[in-house]
């Protein structure tokens, strides 16, 4: 079995200061320590994974296509640094307009990886800036990591790397 880190993307993975929805490649910023943090997380043998809600969809303010030129955009900046995301999962629905089995809290996306790539839930770990990201780590079997919105994830991949959390 693997080991995986789990990671929310507006607000953990790139900045989301200014911007309540993150859809044009111009609004994203890879926040600070990321780069490092999951070289050094994919160097200790994690397969990485995104796990995103992506209400705006449904709200029609952006598209899918606009989602994924954004994660096509994301997966090539960080390919261009031997980082290789194994899935990105995103949840296009919004509770405003139906309920659905997909957005966070639901732990629908983890459960899905774990069971489609043999992950070890008691060796994975969810970074998120939301309760509800954390929510979604537990109800899956897995270490969710809260942290302040744009925080440098650096200390916490360390941290896991080292086995302290």
């Amino acid at each position: 079995m693997q080991k995986a880190l789990f990671l929310d993307r507006d607000g953990v993975i790139n900045s989301d200061e200014g911007h309540y929805y993150i859809y044009k490649t111009e609004d994203f910023k890879i926040n600070e320590g990321i780069i490092p943090s999951l070289q050094k997380i994919s160097e200790a043998g994690y397969i990485l994974f995104i796990v995103t809600n992506q209400g705006g969809i449904a709200k029609g303010i952006y598209s899918e296509s606009d989602v994924e030129i954004l994660h096509k955009h994301l997966l090539s900046v960080l390919e261009k640094k031997n980082i290789y995301i194994k899935q990105i999962y995103f949840c296009p629905h919004h509770e405003s307009i139906a309920k659905c089995d997909c957005r966070k809290p639901s732990p629908f996306f983890i459960k899905k990886a774990i069971a489609d790539f043999n992950i070890d839930a008691s060796k994975s770990y969810m970074i998120g800036d939301s309760p509800r990201d954390i929510q979604a780590a537990e109800a899956a079997g897995i270490k969710g990591i809260k942290i302040k919105s744009n925080e440098n994830i650096s200390i916490y991949c360390d941290q896991i790397v080292k086995g302290e959390i």
